[in-house]
């Protein structure tokens, strides 16, 4: 069973600002991580690699120092690391990325079959949980989104059954290989890498493909091949605080403010609702 899984390296949310004369991303001096929902797809991938004794394959698209994030999923115990970095590949929103990880998948498939493609869920960079799908419907792979649990896969009927979170609850759901899953966070717990696994991370080779070594049309890649443009960006208006009411030396009286403020604001709400009434 071939697996090939899909990361993406971004900015620590935690540590993003934003310049408020260019409205752009201060990306300088913070630090990039393995987006979470990745780590969590590729050790649902490892794990069934190991149950159906199959192989994975980590992809990623991304500048140079991407390739800390796929030595990361080595760790993990990925079999093998492809970096997509080309200067084509730049600018690209969801859908270019999802032609240039499809390009590669279909090259990998030349060489031996593609049985699964195993994404996170969304990045946390961007929220959209479109390069999944995207990605399957380019590849004609039945997609299941939101996967919380691989319940089996079997190899001789080639299928896969899978719980996926829905509305108010879960579902179970079957399909045929080759298919795409994109997982949720409780897919899988992401553990620690062993020190033979951090060793072999640290010296294999991570090859490196282009486009051309995808055969790539330069009207679909990065940004002549994104049709979503960024109008503008901007950081939500900081929040002042609410009221504080001490009780440590006075709780009684703490208690009697609060109540004043809560009433007088009721009776402010309820002046506006029969204001509006009348009306």
């Amino acid at each position: 069973m071939n697996i090939v899984c899909c990361i993406k390296q971004v900015p620590d949310t935690a540590q993003v600002k934003i310049d408020p004369d260019t409205n752009t991303l201060i990306r300088s001096g913070v630090e990039s991580i393995c987006n979470p929902y990745d780590l969590v797809a590729v050790e649902m991938a490892v794990r069934l690699a190991e149950r159906y004794s199959g192989k994975v394959t980590v992809i990623s698209m991304g500048p140079p120092q991407t390739e800390s994030a796929l030595r990361e999923c080595l760790a993990l115990g990925a079999d093998k690391a492809i970096l997509l970095s080309d200067r084509a590949f730049a600018g690209a929103d969801t859908l270019a990325t999802s032609y240039t990880l499809a390009q590669a998948i279909s090259r990998i498939a030349t060489d031996e079959t593609v049985d699964l493609v195993v994404c996170g869920k969304q990045a946390i960079d961007g929220d959209t949980a479109q390069t999944g799908p995207g990605t399957a419907t380019r590849l004609g792979y039945h997609q299941f989104t939101y996967v919380s649990e691989v319940i089996g896969v079997d190899l001789e009927k080639n299928t896969i059954t899978v719980r996926r979170e829905v509305e108010n609850g879960s579902e179970i759901i079957e399909g045929t290989l080759p298919a795409l899953l994109t997982v949720e966070l409780e897919a899988a717990s992401p553990g620690y890498a062993s020190l033979p696994e951090l060793v072999r991370s640290l010296i294999q080779e991570v090859p490196t493909w282009g486009a051309d070594d995808i055969k790539g049309s330069p009207e679909s890649l990065g940004l002549k091949g994104s049709p979503t443009w960024v109008k503008e960006i901007f950081a939500p208006p900081a929040r002042t605080g609410g009221l504080l009411f001490d009780s440590a030396e006075n709780k009684d009286q703490a208690i009697a403010d609060f109540l004043d403020v809560f009433f007088e604001k009721e009776h402010e709400i309820l002046d506006e609702l029969w204001s509006v009434d009348k009306g």
